[in-house]
């Protein structure tokens, strides 16, 4: 039995993952009041990805998307592959900027598949050494996040292995939806979370690519409290996103994309994802440099749970739309608002920093 090119259901991920390891159990969602009073809002929740499996929530989506797809090339189930872990299995093979990479790694791993990951000059040797613990593969290129996912693209066209994108500027591309799959665990995971009315009333999510946004777009949909928006947020110096929704397509922007927040140095939107965050009517807010690099501490000193710029994005957009009174207003942030934010990754090991713009 062969697994079907659609995605399973959300229990049916989780499950999946659930089996592979007990680190997949559903992560945190963590009331911070002294982050709502400083915000001057009525709740402010946090989801703890940094308790996920490999310390991130890209874990969900690569991880379940790599194993899919080395059991549509063995003509198996899961469960049969993974009894299994045949020999001469194909290379995964995708481009990264760490954490992806990671997930991706792991799916082989969990197979008894080979991996290799194609990562650009900005990712940081931290990250790198995570990966090959992991057992793969490092191909290194030069240039940004965009010519790693172009080189890891030009090995599977050659025969290299099985491409495990998690962009792709195919809206129709199965992979990248599987990848969102896994991520929409996540948004099931909060609804069974919260209890009684006092839903959100606004999402603030990382963009990167719009993979993550898009698939907490489509798992919260229609559950979230009025006026129940989701607000993507991404680095000045990256970002892809909003150029993208204006123009209904993926716009490749210029510069080097480095900045703070390096896990969303992306030029380039997900197409799958576009076409859901249109569909939802989700909004973009940009921030500085600066405004990233003081969320983690901001939301340590609320007794949040240890970060990157990366992962502490979604906050550094809220703090900045609800510092600026004009933008406040334009997604109707007041002080009955309840915030939901994604921790999309723990610190990382060492006390490592991610790094810094140049």
């Amino acid at each position: 039995m062969t697994q079907s090119a659609r995605s399973q259901p959300v229990p049916v991920i989780a499950a999946t993952l659930r089996a592979l390891d007990p680190a997949y159990a559903p992560t945190p969602l963590l009331p911070l009041p002294a982050l709502a009073r400083r915000l001057g809002v009525a709740q402010v929740l946090a989801k703890d990805e940094g308790r996920r499996r490999l310390g991130s929530f890209k874990s969900l989506g690569g991880t379940y998307a790599g194993l899919t797809a080395l059991a549509r090339a063995a003509g198996l189930d899961l469960p049969a592959l993974l009894a299994a872990r045949p020999s001469g299995q194909p290379a995964l093979l995708c481009a990264s900027d760490g954490n992806h990479g990671l997930a991706v790694a792991a799916a082989a791993r969990f197979a008894g598949a080979p991996a290799r990951v194609f990562l650009h000059a900005g990712v940081p040797p931290v990250r790198a050494r995570r990966i090959v613990e992991e057992g793969a593969e490092i191909v290194r290129i030069a240039g940004t996040y965009d010519d790693a996912v172009e080189a890891a693209a030009a090995a599977a066209r050659s025969g290299a292995g099985l491409l495990v994108a998690d962009t792709t500027d195919d809206p129709d591309d199965g992979i990248v939806r599987d990848v969102m799959a896994g991520y929409g665990v996540m948004a099931a995971e909060i609804r069974d979370q919260i209890e009684g009315d006092a839903r959100p009333t606004h999402l603030f999510v990382q963009a990167g690519v719009g993979g993550l946004a898009a698939a907490m777009a489509e798992g919260l949909a229609g559950w979230l409290s009025p006026p129940g928006l989701v607000v993507a947020v991404e680095p000045e110096r990256a970002a892809c996103l909003a150029p993208a929704l204006a123009a209904g397509r993926p716009i490749r922007v210029p510069g080097d994309l480095h900045t703070a927040a390096e896990m969303l140095s992306c030029g380039e939107a997900s197409a799958p994802a576009l076409a859901v965050l249109r569909r939802h009517g989700a909004r973009v807010a940009t921030v500085t440099e600066a405004e990233l690099m003081q969320a983690p501490q901001v939301l340590a000193e609320a007794g949040g749970p240890a970060t990157t710029p990366s992962g502490a994005a979604g906050l550094a957009g809220a703090l900045a739309v609800l510092a600026d009174p004009v933008r406040a207003g334009a997604l109707r942030l007041d002080r009955d608002s309840r915030l939901l934010v994604l921790v999309t990754e723990g610190a990382l090991p060492g006390g490592d920093p991610e790094v810094l713009p140049r």
